[in-house]
């Protein structure tokens, strides 16, 4: 074996061992010591029970709860599994997949929203994220679930606004990225409204 060989096969695993076993080790025993919630999942507890993350959305069908958007997983909301639906504006299949979404909400919203219109609905409510299983709705979503909960729940409309308001996300630095509202903190809030 030349010189130039064996230099090579050892630079393999020298930078094998660093760069794939103790830099991966570093960087998470960092995380977490500096990160301890995120680097574990951000993982949500109920009564010490983990009920979710708050970086992954769950299915709501329930009349009582905020319900998230669409799932582009299959199964719904699988986060072992996320993708992007991958359809372009002029695909017949995403007018079929939104219309059918928009028709859902509308029969959802509409007893409680009697002059709801298909324009009022918001993008996010039709839409699936880029991965598939998003988290978070946009407060305008929010909002026009609102009346159905407060209704349903037997709460005033104030009430479930200032929930929606305390489980809203600003922007990132304050000016990255749009305001979310996390659901299934949301939910969890109004199931202690209940108790």
């Amino acid at each position: 074996m030349s010189r130039t060989a064996l230099r090579s096969a050892l630079a393999v695993v020298v930078l094998t061992v660093a760069l794939g076993l103790i830099y991966p080790l570093v960087l998470t025993g960092f995380a977490r010591v500096v990160f301890p919630n995120k680097s574990n999942g951000s993982l949500i507890e109920r009564n010490g029970q983990v009920v979710g993350s708050k970086l992954v959305g769950q299915e709501f069908k329930a009349k009582q709860y905020f319900h998230g958007r669409p799932s582009g997983t299959s199964p719904a909301y699988n986060a072992a599994a996320t993708t992007f639906a991958n359809l372009g504006p002029t695909n017949p299949d995403l007018a079929k997949n939104v219309r059918a979404a928009a028709l859902a909400v509308l029969n959802l919203e509409r007893p409680y929203n009697p002059g709801l219109r298909i324009g009022d609905i918001p993008a996010d409510a039709v839409t699936t994220s880029a991965s598939g299983v998003d988290p978070d709705i946009t407060p305008l979503y929010a909002d026009l679930q609102a009346a159905r909960i407060a209704k349903v729940r037997g709460l005033s409309a104030d009430r479930v606004q200032q929930l929606i308001d305390q489980n809203t996300d600003g922007r990132s630095l304050g000016f990255l990225g749009e305001p979310g509202v996390n659901v299934l903190k949301l939910n969890l809030a109004l199931d202690r409204e209940a108790a």
